[in-house]
């Protein structure tokens, strides 16, 4: 398998969710990323949206890297099928190498396991420690009330506008269109250009 385009971590949740349309969402995540020969970087398990995200990269020929705690390797979470399953040993390992393998990060719904992946890449950012983008997939309003408690936090001067620009948080997705733009976005603002067959590095 030649190397990837690009290679993109996504935080998401390992339940499916009440909304059927959020697993729906992580498939078009997965589809977008293979079908661009881009590679997924997750954290290894095979059920809810990160199992749907993952399965549907492989199927439109994208590489999967899964990285996994042991423990949750010993509850048969993983997904064997990915292309690589790391299985280390601590929750800070699997994020230190999620972080690594990645040139962006994104963000589907998800529960407290999500928030907290995706809050510390972000500090990490604000801090100087990566300059990788930050996106935030809100699909239909799911992160509607985390993005205005944030946008509290700047009104009460306990955060800024400029950490707020540090992630990218689109609009209300409502539609394939949208999402696939915020993942173009991201994977260009990590330094890949679209041209007329894929995704290419610039130069």
């Amino acid at each position: 398998m030649q190397e990837p385009h690009f290679s993109l971590c996504v935080y998401c949740g390992s339940r499916p969710g009440a909304d059927p349309r959020q697993i729906g969402l992580a498939r078009v995540v997965g589809r977008w990323i293979g079908s661009h020969g881009g590679q997924l970087v997750y954290g290894g398990g095979r059920a809810g949206l990160m199992g749907a995200v993952a399965e549907a990269t492989l199927q439109a020929g994208g590489r999967v890297i899964g990285i996994i705690p042991e423990a949750l390797v010993e509850r048969e979470w993983a997904y064997a099928e990915c292309t690589e399953l790391h299985v280390v040993s601590t929750m800070h390992e699997r994020k230190r190498m999620m972080a690594e393998r990645s040139d962006a990060f994104l963000a589907l719904p998800g529960g407290i396991g999500t928030f907290e992946e995706l809050f510390e890449v972000w500090t990490w950012r604000q801090l100087g420690y990566h300059d990788k983008p930050i996106g935030i997939v809100n699909a239909h309003g799911y992160y509607d009330g985390l993005l205005s408690f944030l946008q509290r936090c700047v009104a009460q001067e306990l955060m800024d506008q400029r950490q707020m620009g540090l992630i990218d948080a689109g609009s209300v997705l409502e539609s394939d269109d949208e999402v696939e733009a915020l993942l173009r976005r991201l994977v260009q603002a990590a330094g890949w250009s679209q041209d007329s067959a894929a995704l290419g590095r610039v130069i």
